[in-house]
């Protein structure tokens, strides 16, 4: 039996909404725009400044949404758990609920510690009474005296009044109907003087009132019963008569058999006669408004729902929320909680949890306590006790003063089904998607997963029984451990008698490669620990989680432990104090590895000494250095006027040459003297590679020194150079002047460890050699141009006009200009870009144009429309559905989520549409940044998650082609996800962020289209595992000013060789020919290209461009080999020997 997590729950049966109607084609705008400079704050998120301190929801609130994943799964008979995720306008929402008949065996009554004042998680109280379910229950004295501020009823006795001016509750009846109702309390002390009224049991006392308080109170002190009165007289009765009077509240336990009156003011005055062996008689009782009876209630707060109508609820906070409501006729409950505080729940006002649970169908719900109290449990079939469902958002359950829980019958423990999982939770496997978690439900063929069977009896508790097993597409051992055999949707049974439980499994298709969950793991000391898992995948790029079981290890045991954990994730310890080492991941012949670091040392970057010799540059700012008293001696003060700009502004401090770094730092530290005002911090990078690496510190929202720590992230190469500091503001609002004091630089050195290189993977759907040109259509794509107005005539202007020209030249059917043709959003900008759209594609190829973040740089989108038109669009050609979103502020729903729901509505219709045979995406943002630092992708996780998963969703239904194609990044770049292939764009005039050798070139792509058929997406839907029908490739075109093919003059037979072609881009690039630059390899007749199938007697050689290797197939021969890339031609001559003779013995 496995522990459910919530924190990141992704996984789940998507749903489709209906289809709507769409909306007819759109026809190309008039005209489109071009880009410019940036900087390396570009990436920042949308607003860098402190937030607000109270988060709102403004305006209307959102009804409705996309429900994007959904459950359901039974918790006892009448009883069920739904969990879903919602997508909409203000974000992610995560919710559990509960629904439970009334009107079978169920029962329900109020849980708690069995003191008021003693709260603990609600796990606990849960636990010991045997519940099958529960939430969390009212609000509470929190880290005071933990006693709620309602009512409590349990099983027909008053464990607790509440409080004055909380009277609203959740209650059940004897009968078993639920209602929402106020309880009040009235009581009566008979005195010898007299009959006093009694105001509160077991609870806070009202200014004049006089409390009952018995053992169910607890030992906190009751001083927090009466805390601000005057006067305070407690009297303590046992066997109805006057034990002890005091004037002062008690403290400890009150004794089995013993009642404290406890008044204040006039009540205490009321009490103040009393002496040692009066009589009193006592009596209370909880007084409902509709008169009813009630054997369980639970106070709670603003009643959300009234007779069917959603209540509004002034409050428009945002938070975690339990509510709690019934049907008309009070025989359903209903139980919801909706997580929050969380980047993948937002939480909801009140008023929307009330949409919610009318929904769910209550006519009357109330408002429980929520926050981090928010706790939803439920026992999973089989399991002997109850796991927590939701995600609190403190991390954990907090202390609850008490709930409302579900009591199933008491079940026989005959074995009547069995509920199966895999052992690994979806949402923690190993795995590599946007969100947290794996797919343990797929597996690859020759490999296993281990998989759970719980036996439950007719009330879903635990029964024994052993399971026999059986599987289609594998088999299962005796301790549940399926096998896979062969590709295809398995189905996996497990029984005993009549007993039966079944779970679908998808074998994929063979083991590709295998690749680490992270790229290394550092440990700081001795006993520390570290996770990993290893991922496959198989050739259409679907993945799944490697079991350990299944894996070989290769790895220092002096220095490190490994062992594997419940989720099947890999758990690395360090025993040594310090070192490094390689742990190699084995499946078969297909290998992974990882890099293992143990201590790290403070070694000295900038002490700051030389401050007098750094300079400032900036971007839309204005400021200085110099030096100043630092933390320890001298430091660097940079000074700075973010009041001249709306765009992203940064504030540079250069030091007087890049400073090489030693080692191979994890982290780097410094102290910041900060102002509060709410900028970004920056380190920037440049590793052996020279990649960028841009590393974020926290907002610098305090005021003083403070030790700051910068993460570096996987995949750099070392050693790396420090090129500056700076501090970037991102919000437009935000203007203002300000200054920061850095000193005491240092790296976090770990002990060396080099993993050998990782090769340079690009999809097939770039072509490695041939062109597009014969596919019956074709469409091009640029972007990240990123010119400025300011300088029409620079040479970034003049890298967009030659990419047009060659667009042009190429004629294909349209153009899409993917985002960031222009660096800044201002009038003037998109007035230059559409004039060199006009100029150089002079009215003879049509264009989209997509924004990017910096059609939104220092200006509003409006902009960018009054030129361009609608920032997204949908628009048919030749069989394919294109679609065009627009994720200038870094989402798809920072756009308008009504984009969104335009994917949605257009991937079903396109589903249905039988002349629609592929459906093509593009917005600037990728969901995936392939580089390093992953600072170029959607900004929601979740969003690209989603976007990821509609996609394959939409391929593997219809068997239909799908294609996303990005830019951003500042690389060439194409990859493939659950059989969709992802292309990224590089630059177009903007210089790459990426080695050349790794797609950092600039140019544009050129798609050829073959469009799918009916017949052709039947046969692949059929087989929707197995690859698609081949519709497109992308043919990258790389600006190309000098092209050099390098071959020898001679080879022999039997000996290859390598032969290499590099071309030259503007200010002196080099780039290789080599994937993902495409190019067209040809040669004379007597050389063959491509491998050795389709040899023929008269080749005298043969060329194969994927490995580059030349091969002499007869001596004697000259051959020519030509190479095309983008118009360039460059040949050798290579003459054919005979092979060397073996020495003479």
């Amino acid at each position: 039996m496995r522990i459910r997590r919530r924190s990141a729950r992704f996984a789940g049966v998507l749903l489709l909404t209906p289809l709507l109607t769409l909306a007819a084609p759109v026809s190309p705008p008039a005209a489109v725009a071009a880009p410019p400079v940036s900087t390396s704050a570009e990436d920042a998120p949308a607003a860098s400044s402190r937030p607000d301190s109270a988060i709102a929801l403004a305006g209307v609130e959102p009804a409705g949404g996309l429900e994007t994943t959904k459950t359901t799964r039974p918790v006892a008979p009448g009883l069920d758990l739904t969990s879903f995720d919602r997508y909409d306008a203000a974000g992610w929402l995560r919710a559990d609920a509960l629904t439970a008949d009334l009107s079978g065996g169920l029962t329900v009554d109020y849980v708690n510690s069995g003191a008021v004042t003693r709260d603990e998680p609600l796990r606990a109280a849960v636990d010991r009474s045997r519940a099958v379910a529960a939430v969390n229950g009212d609000f509470f004295d929190i880290n005071n005296s933990g006693a709620a501020q309602g009512v409590g009823i349990r099983s027909g006795e008053l464990v607790q009044s509440p409080i004055a001016g909380h009277p609203n509750a959740v209650g059940i009846s004897a009968q078993g109907i639920g209602r929402v109702v106020q309880v009040g309390f009235e009581g009566t002390a008979a005195l010898p003087a007299g009959p006093v009224s009694l105001t509160q049991f077991n609870n806070m006392v009202q200014r004049d009132g006089v409390g009952v308080f018995t053992p169910l109170w607890g030992s906190y002190p009751r001083q927090r019963a009466v805390d601000g009165a005057t006067r305070v007289v407690e009297v303590t009765l046992t066997g109805g008569r006057v034990a002890a009077v005091a004037t002062a509240a008690g403290e400890g336990p009150i004794p089995a058999g013993s009642t404290v009156l406890l008044g204040r003011e006039a009540g205490a005055d009321a009490l103040a006669a009393l002496r040692p062996g009066d009589a009193v008689d006592l009596s209370w009782r909880p007084r409902s408004s509709d008169g009813g009876d009630l054997r369980a209630a639970v106070g709670g707060g603003s009643v959300l729902v009234r007779d069917g109508v959603v209540q509004t609820v002034a409050d428009q906070s945002l938070a975690p929320r339990t509510s709690v409501g019934f049907s008309a006729d009070g025989r359903k409950m209903i139980m919801l909680t909706v997580d929050g505080r969380q980047v993948d729940s937002r939480g909801v006002t009140q008023t929307e949890m009330g949409r919610m649970m009318a929904e769910l169908g209550a006519a009357n719900a109330l408002n429980l306590d929520g926050g981090g109290s928010s706790t939803l449990l439920a026992r999973e079939p089989g399991a002997p006790a109850v796991q927590v469902e939701n995600s609190p958002s403190d991390g954990s359950e907090r202390p609850v003063p008490n709930g409302l829980a579900v009591y199933a019958p008491k079940g026989s423990g005959r074995l009547t089904g069995y509920w199966l999982e895999t052992a690994s939770d979806p949402t923690a496997a190993p795995g590599v998607a946007p969100v947290r978690g794996g797919r343990p439900d797929r597996v690859f063929p020759g490999l296993t997963r281990r998989l759970t069977a719980a036996g439950y009896d007719e009330t879903y508790g635990p029964a024994a029984g052993e399971p026999r097993w059986r599987a289609t597409h594998g088999r299962v051992d005796g301790d549940g451990v399926f096998r896979a055999t062969v590709p295809g949707r398995s189905t996996v049974t497990a029984s005993r008698g009549r007993a039966r439980g079944t779970i679908e499994l998808t074998v994929l298709g063979p083991l590709e490669r295998i690749d680490g969950t992270v790229d290394r793991v550092g440990l700081d000391r001795a006993g520390d620990t570290g996770l990993f898992g290893v991922v496959g995948y198989d050739a259409e790029g679907n993945t799944a989680p490697i079991e350990p079981d299944d894996l070989t290890l290769e790895y220092d045991h002096a220095l490190l432990s490994i062992t594997p954990t419940s989720d099947g994730n890999l758990a690395v310890k360090a025993l040594g104090g310090s070192g490094s080492a390689l742990v190699t991941a084995r499946v078969g012949a297909r290998s992974t590895v990882l890099p293992v670091t143990v201590g790290l040392t403070d070694v000295p970057v900038a002490g700051f000494d030389d401050a007098a010799s750094w300079t400032f540059s900036q971007a839309r700012a204005s400021g200085s250095v110099a030096p100043a008293e630092g933390h320890t001696g001298t430091g660097l003060r940079m000074s700075y006027d973010f009041s001249q700009s709306t765009g992203t502004r940064a504030a540079y401090a250069d030091p007087p040459a890049w400073i090489d770094v030693p080692g191979q730092p994890q982290a780097f530290g410094m102290w910041i003297k900060a102002n509060g005002t709410g900028e970004w911090p920056s380190l920037h990078l440049h590793d052996a590679q020279d990649t960028q690496f841009v590393l974020r510190g926290p907002y610098l929202d305090w005021t003083g020194w403070k030790y700051v720590e910068f993460a570096v992230p996987p995949g750099v190469q070392y050693p790396v150079r420090v090129r500056r500091f700076y501090v970037a503001e991102t919000d437009p609002a935000k203007q203002y002047r300000s200054e920061v004091v850095i000193d005491d630089l240092v790296a976090r050195v770990p002990p060396d460890v080099q993993a050998p290189p990782e090769p340079n993977r690009t999809d097939r759907v770039v072509l490695r050699d041939g062109t597009v040109d014969g596919a019956p259509w074709r469409f091009a794509v640029l972007s990240d141009a990123q010119f400025v107005a300011a300088d029409p005539d620079s040479e970034l202007v003049a890298q967009a006009r030659r990419t047009l020209r060659e667009v042009r030249a190429a004629r294909p059917d349209f153009l899409i200009i993917d985002g960031d043709f222009v660096d800044t959003a201002y009038p003037a900008d998109f007035a230059l870009a559409k004039r060199i759209l006009d100029e150089e594609l002079g009215g003879q190829v049509p264009y989209y144009y997509v924004p990017g973040n910096h059609e939104i740089m220092g200006a509003p989108i409006d902009n960018f429309r009054s030129v361009f038109g609608d920032t997204s669009r949908v628009f048919d050609h030749a069989g394919t559905r294109f679609v065009t979103l627009s994720t200038a502020t870094g989402s798809l729903r920072g756009g308008g989520f009504d984009q969104v729901e335009l994917l949605r509505r257009t991937l079903d219709a396109a589903a249905a549409d039988r002349s629609v045979g592929s459906v093509a995406v593009f917005f600037h943002h990728p969901p995936r940044d392939p580089s390093p630092a992953k600072a170029s992708q959607l900004g929601d996780r979740k969003e690209a998650a989603l976007v990821e998963q509609w996609l394959a969703d939409f391929q593997h239904r219809t068997g239909k082609g799908a294609l996303v194609v990005n830019g951003h990044v500042g690389t060439f770049h194409a990859d493939r996800v659950d059989g969709v292939p992802y292309v990224i764009n590089g630059n177009a005039g903007k210089d790459p962020s990426t080695p050349a050798g790794l797609g950092g070139f600039t140019g544009w792509t050129e798609f050829g289209v073959d469009p799918v058929t009916p017949r052709e997406a039947e046969r692949a839907r059929r087989d929707p595992l197995a690859e698609g029908p081949r519709w497109v490739a992308a043919e990258t075109h790389a600006h190309v000013d000098r092209l050099d093919l390098t071959a020898p003059a001679e080879v022999r037979v039997g000996t290859p060789v390598a032969v290499a072609a590099t071309l030259t881009q503007p200010g002196g690039r080099q780039v290789p020919v080599a994937a993902p630059v495409s190019a067209d390899w040809s040669g004379s007749p007597n050389l063959h290209i491509g491998s050795a199938v389709g040899v023929r007697p008269w080749h005298a050689a043969r060329f194969d461009p994927v490995t580059g290797k030349l091969t002499a197939l007869r001596p004697g021969v000259q051959v020519q080999l030509t190479v095309t890339v983008n118009g360039v031609k460059a040949e050798a001559q290579v003459t054919t020997v005979a092979a060397a003779r073996p020495p003479a013995a």
